[in-house]
């Protein structure tokens, strides 16, 4: 189960310049490392995928992977709710984005640290009670963080309070497994709004 909830934990949580908020599509690779002594990394990254498509719209968004076990993440602003669909069940089960179950202990920002896709980016740390969480971002991928204020699960208000933009580049530590999530394509599009939407007819329970 904490394996679980730290799985789900990060899917929340991927031109020259984008001038307004970036609506369109980031493709992520994604390189895991197993804690799970009964787990292998190379198992870990079958199960969660080496790929991640990020779609954005507005305070929307959804996250679709190409692994075994994760298949997808909705968040939909208006409910501020996470929908996820695991392969192993046809139901969808949803989290609720107020409730943070990490607390953040330290906050540090350098700037200038590392360029990914030819975009200069910043360095935000933070230092949880879950592990220590680094997101690399430009100010040219800019993300409206009052959309996404009441998001408290996975501090993602927090983040985008503080970097006002999309991380182009995570590395991310847990008890269970660390991930290198490094974004390998952008593209800025209108995006139609029903792709932010629950399939028709669906099951959906609230996550235990």
């Amino acid at each position: 189960m904490k394996a679980l909830k730290a799985i789900l934990f990060f899917l929340t949580i991927a031109s020259s310049s984008f001038g307004q908020d970036f609506e369109g599509k980031v493709i992520y690779r994604n390189e895991y490392t197993s804690k799970i002594s009964n787990l292998s990394s190379e198992q870990f990254t079958s199960m969660m995928g080496t790929t991640q498509i990020y779609l954005l719209k507005g305070g929307d968004y959804k996250s679709l992977t190409n692994g075994t076990f994760a298949q997808w993440q909705l968040y939909i602003n208006k409910d501020n709710k996470l929908y996820n669909k695991m392969s192993h069940s046809p139901t969808v089960f949803w989290l609720d984005g107020a409730v943070n179950t990490d607390e953040i202990l330290k906050v540090e920002i350098n700037k200038e640290v590392t360029e990914v896709l030819g975009y200069l980016c910043d360095e935000l740390i933070f230092t949880c009670k879950s592990g220590i969480k680094k997101y690399y971002f430009s100010s040219k991928i800019k993300i409206d963080p009052k959309l996404y204020e009441q998001h408290k699960y996975g501090n993602w208000n927090e983040i985008l309070l503080r970097t006002n933009g999309l991380p182009l580049k995570m590395i991310l530590d847990s008890t269970q497994f660390s991930v290198v999530s490094t974004a390998t394509e952008i593209t800025s599009e209108k995006l139609d709004s029903k792709i932010f939407e629950l399939p028709e007819g669906i099951k959906v329970e609230k996550s235990q």
